[in-house]
């Protein structure tokens, strides 16, 4: 087991709760329950509320040390018109965000450690030069400013604002069992993801071995530079000196000695070569740039064999850390752009998670020694083919679930379970589609869609309800006060953000250009909140839909033959189930059902000022074409079971990394103090786990709700 503390961001205690229960009823389709009264509520509500605080981040780490929990939704593959979380944004390394201590960072004269940002040590630039210099640097992953979390503190605000589920149509259960609490206690080793392949396969991590390759470089590579010069040439590389090359002196002048100095270089300082010379009697290896600036994103293609495939593809094992910042991690290491790694899925940050790499002309050699100096990664099952890894191309997530200290009895586990099982649950989008703060992404989406850009910008930096961290409420305040973007923008330390990024536009282009200025935020991001407007209206329609024709096709439902969508016939009703039937998200090239959920969708945009028959808008980027979404899934591979145990720390399963170190599976007595329930099961892409933990438990997964029920949220 890897060691290393780990900082826990919340741990919280409920002192008194009431939960939402479904009455008991003959059919299978539940509204929102009446409120428990409280003297009846069960003692804790806590299994949600962990996972809600996952889940105001978008879409991993490990301390390594088992440690603080969260919940993670299956989200990661989205179809087409969902968004696609392939560029990478944010940095991670010196400031930790995941609270390691800097003992964890590895010693700089074993490996280089993360660059400065490409920016340092630049002279003078015009305020034009600077947003194109900052804009390059984010887009690169390589600014260092990171954020400082204030999560512990802010939370507790942050949960008596927002949305409730029934603010973004989330209504219905179809199941009529009676649900029960459980705790997912503040440790992410509770919530496993291992993602399914294209091959059907899930990933593990189970082999830490090397391929044998005599093109490798030997081991000392990573070990003959010193830090100093180490440094040296990470400044050259990144240009961020006058010098144009760096000469290290060999003191023990050998071939051999020379071969491994020039090994060096190349493999760890991409886009230099060497070269050796005779200065005055001693012998010098000197490194120089061999192509620009553009050499660091392209890895030399002439060192690479020709036998070998460009691909390395291997399996990341991560706790608490998200895919992306795991990416920009592995490249500030490997000195590479992240632009060079693929993945199939996005993977959230608070859970331990396993999922296929694939990375472009890196050895598994040099990512295999990473594994000697990360604490938050384990890397292995390495090979080498010859194509990268694309978005989407995955089959699903097999989720681990353990939710502690379980009221319900074995009966109730048992109805919740087999519902689960057989029937399966709404496919709602989560709540984190849609925001945590007072200000709801389907919001400004929907403001995008209108083509009102005054009502975009405002939504995006007015002064809102709700904890967020200290600079951005006086950047809100200075923008509310002022309405000038460069005073606002100067309150923001971190300007990545999308306020920093559309408060830097605004500079650059003026406040009668706000949509060339909104177009500054990566594309991807823009993108996430026309889709949350689109989430909201299917949630909406597909509760009325259950609602009034419950859990059975009708004639006019869609159901998709191939990627066609077509009509139910009356002659055809028998022939389909209810996990046949699909719903639109609004667009331009869909079809919406033959039956009254078509005038409600008409009636519900006509509402917010838009047109269903004309989806298309002036600008190519904002629209929507639409797609098809299931409204009922059955989870695969479904098991479960109860035990007992008496201490809340211990472990209840072993992790991919327990089994490699050859830690035995805990062992549970037959009768204990608490009682958890284990749950498994596998989710195709872009299906939400809380949706189905929802659908077991019968809770309500707001953080608003969570906070009108009388919690009391202790650190």
């Amino acid at each position: 087991m890897l060691i290393c503390p780990c900082h826990c961001l919340l741990r919280v205690t409920l002192a008194a709760a009431a939960l939402l229960r479904p009455k008991r009823s003959a059919g299978l389709v539940s509204s929102r329950p009446a409120p428990r009264p409280r003297s009846q509520a069960p003692g804790s509500l806590k299994c949600f509320l962990g996972a809600l605080k996952m889940e105001m981040t978008e879409m991993t780490g490990m301390s390594l040390k088992r440690g603080c929990l969260s919940m993670e939704d299956d989200d990661s593959a989205a179809p087409a018109e969902e968004i696609k979380k392939q560029k990478v944004s944010e940095c991670c390394l010196t400031k930790r965000p995941d609270g390691l201590q800097n003992d964890c960072l590895p010693n700089r004269e074993n490996v280089p450690g993360p660059p400065e940002p490409v920016s340092a040590k630049r002279g003078k630039m015009t305020s034009d030069d600077q947003l194109e210099e900052e804009e390059e640097e984010e887009e690169d992953g390589l600014s260092e400013e990171g954020e400082e979390e204030e999560e512990a503190e802010s939370f507790a605000d942050m949960m008596k604002h927002g949305l409730t589920e029934l603010d973004v149509g989330i209504t219905k259960f179809v199941s009529s069992h009676q649900g029960f609490s459980g705790i997912l206690k503040e440790r992410y080793s509770d919530f496993v993801v291992h993602e399914i392949g294209k091959d059907g396969q899930i990933s593990h991590l189970d082999d830490l071995s090397v391929p044998v390759d005599e093109e490798d470089p030997s081991e000392d590579v990573f070990t003959v530079l010193t830090a100093e010069e180490k440094q040296q040439l990470e400044e050259l590389q990144l240009f961020k000196n006058k010098e144009t090359s760096v000469a290290i002196e060999v003191i023990e002048d050998t071939k051999e000695k020379r071969t491994i100095i020039h090994q060096a270089i190349k493999s760890l300082f991409p886009g230099l070569e060497t070269k050796t010379e005779d200065r005055e009697g001693r012998k010098y290896i000197v490194a120089y740039h061999a192509a620009g600036k553009k050499a660091l994103a392209n890895p030399r293609k002439h060192s690479w064999p020709k036998s070998r495939g460009s691909y390395c593809h291997f399996v990341l094992y991560k706790e608490n850390k998200d895919t992306m910042d795991a990416i920009n991690v592995l490249s500030k290491y490997l000195r590479v752009k992240p632009n060079i790694f693929s993945y199939m899925g996005t993977k959230d940050k608070r859970a331990i998670t396993v999922q296929e790499i694939a990375v472009l002309k890196i050895t598994a050699q040099r990512l295999a020694h990473l594994n000697k100096c990360l604490m938050n990664f384990k890397l292995g099952n390495f090979s080498y083919q010859k194509n990268p890894l694309k978005l989407g191309e995955l089959q699903g997530n097999h989720f681990t679930v353990v939710l502690r200290n379980i009221t319900g009895t074995d009966d109730q586990v048992q109805q919740a379970m087999n519902s689960l099982k057989e029937i399966g649950f709404i496919n709602y989008y989560g709540m984190q589609r849609f925001g945590t703060t007072a200000v709801p992404t389907y919001q400004v989406g929907r403001a995008i869609l209108q083509n009102s850009w005054t009502e975009v910008m405002d939504l995006i930096l007015k002064p809102r309800s709700g904890a967020e961290k200290g600079y951005l409420v006086k950047c809100r305040e200075e923008w509310a006060k002022t309405k000038d973007p460069a005073a606002a923008l100067r309150k923001l330390p971190v300007k990545r953000c999308v306020e920093g990024q559309l408060l830097r536009g605004l500079s650059k282009y003026g406040m009668k250009n706000i949509v060339s200025a909104f177009g500054i935020i990566p594309r991807n991001n823009r993108l996430m909140y026309i889709h949350s407007y689109q989430s909201y209206v299917w949630n909406n329609m597909v509760s009325k839909r259950i609602e009034d024709y419950g859990l059975k096709p009708v004639p006019g439902d869609l159901v998709l033959k191939g990627a066609t969508a077509t009509y139910i016939e009356e002659e055809d009703v028998d022939n389909y189930s209810i996990h046949d039937v699909v719903m639109p998200l609004p667009g331009f090239d869909i079809i919406y059902p033959k039956h009254k959920i078509s005038e409600a969708y008409r009636e519900m945009l006509t509402a917010d000022n838009l047109d269903i028959d004309n989806m298309r808008h002036k600008i190519r980027d904002y629209s929507l074409s639409g797609a098809y979404r299931k409204i009922i899934i059955r989870p695969q591979n479904v098991s479960w079971e109860v035990v007992a145990y008496d201490d809340p720390k211990i472990p209840l399963f072993n992790t991919d990394v327990d089994n490699l170190e050859g830690k035995p599976p805990p062992v549970f007595a037959s009768e204990g103090k608490y009682r958890a329930l284990k749950m498994d099961f596998s989710l195709p892409p872009s299906t939400y786990a809380t949706m189905a933990i929802r659908e077991v438990l019968k809770m309500d997964t707001s953080i608003k709700n969570q906070t009108q029920m009388n919690t009391t949220w202790l650190r």
